[in-house]
């Protein structure tokens, strides 16, 4: 049977690394999981019995854009969190962050055009331009910027579309208030599109994350109950569109999608109301960073830019090898601790990188530390 070169794209790295820790785990290996950005946490308890209480009533289709309440609850969220005003017919509800890039990208581009993504990036942009038959441009970051785009990217490669995000993934970086709006400044000068992924927003450290939408009503906000909501497996997210690209998207959800997963919109709408136990989460994702930049620097891993946000460091891994994929491998291995090459974000100078999480329990990073310590001190022996 013919097959389509859409699907002639890169694997998942991370994915792959899952997978190989899960048959390390199924032989009876006990795994450290510092590979995949997914909270040890799940979705607040509150909000689970209140899904809970409402599971005898039949959950059928929704709307396109999603349940009414629910964009009205992410709305209001705007107002509490960033101060900006923000009417809920520009709120589209996903099937994850991933159905929304699908959507974006529908919306604004057609075959062919040029976006701008600054390496390392999260993986799938690049996957899924390709599949939709647009050409990703690969734009080189530096440490002095924080391995984040910058305004002269935009005009010396003649984007169509420029991807940014902040915090970051795989390095935690964030642009600040004057950053983005440069880059915004830029985009519109230069008619390009601005999608800005904010899906790590809520998990910040020293200053909370702007929004795009602070310093331009001109972009695709980018959003999921992945993270800070500790959700990943609900997959439920949202965009914030321009008002007259609404009925776009629209249209482009119900015949992609015709509703992200109902049940996961409702438990999403409980758990924007839970503070709290959200709260909490993120005092131990702070302890984990600071335990995570304590300890990779003991093992040797001392090159990377401590993270403002996110659950991620991006270690700089040239000085032993230039094979990411064989090095994270190997301490898989020898260490049985799971981490992820860097050529899953930069197929350029990935082999000189790994990303460690510490999403998971500060237990588990704790002994992932104590065991990378013991593995690169044996390595060097």
């Amino acid at each position: 049977m013919q097959s389509s070169t859409r699907g002639d794209v890169d694997p998942f790295i991370v994915m792959d690394v899952m997978e190989a820790a899960r048959q390390a785990e199924a032989q009876g290996r006990h795994i450290i999981h510092m590979e995949v950005g997914q909270p040890g946490t799940g979705a607040p308890r509150d909000a689970v019995a209140k899904l809970q209480a409402e599971l005898d009533q039949p959950l059928g289709y929704t709307v396109g854009l999603g349940l009414p309440e629910l964009r009205a609850r992410i709305a209001q969220h705007y107002k509490d969190w960033y101060d900006v005003d923000i009417d809920a017919g520009r709120v589209v509800i996903t099937a994850g962050a991933s159905g929304a890039f699908i959507l974006a990208f529908s919306a604004l581009f057609d075959n062919d055009n040029k976006v701008g993504l600054g390496a390392p990036c999260y993986p799938s942009y690049r996957q899924i331009l390709k599949a939709m038959g647009l050409e990703a441009v690969t734009m080189p970051t530096t440490l002095e910027n924080r391995f984040q785009p910058v305004p002269s990217d935009v005009v010396a490669h003649n984007l169509d579309g420029l991807i940014v995000a902040s915090p970051a993934n795989p390095t935690g970086t964030m642009l600040d208030h004057a950053e983005l709006a440069a880059l915004a400044e830029a985009c519109a000068d230069n008619g390009t599109a601005l999608i800005s992924d904010e899906i790590y927003h809520g998990i910040g450290y020293d200053r909370r994350a702007v929004s795009a939408l602070e310093v331009t009503d001109d972009v695709y906000v980018v959003n999921s109950f992945s993270k800070y909501f500790s959700m990943t497996g609900w997959r439920v997210g949202w965009m914030i569109v321009p008002e007259d690209h609404v009925r776009t998207v629209e249209r482009l959800a119900q015949n992609m999608f015709i509703c992200a997963p109902h049940a996961a919109q409702r438990l999403a709408l409980h758990a924007i109301g839970a503070p709290d136990e959200l709260e909490a989460n993120l005092d131990v994702y702070r302890a984990n960073r600071d335990m995570m930049i304590a300890g990779l620097t003991q093992a040797g891993f001392t090159k990377f830019a401590p993270p403002d946000g996110a659950f991620y460091i991006y270690a700089d891994v040239s000085d032993f090898t230039d094979d990411s994929l064989s090095f994270a491998s190997e301490v898989l291995e020898k260490a049985g601790v799971a981490v992820t090459p860097g050529l899953d974000f930069d197929p350029v100078d990935g082999g000189k990188w790994l990303r460690f999480s510490y999403a998971r329990a500060t237990a588990d990073i704790a002994e992932g530390l104590k065991r990378l310590q013991t593995f690169m001190a044996e390595r060097q022996c």
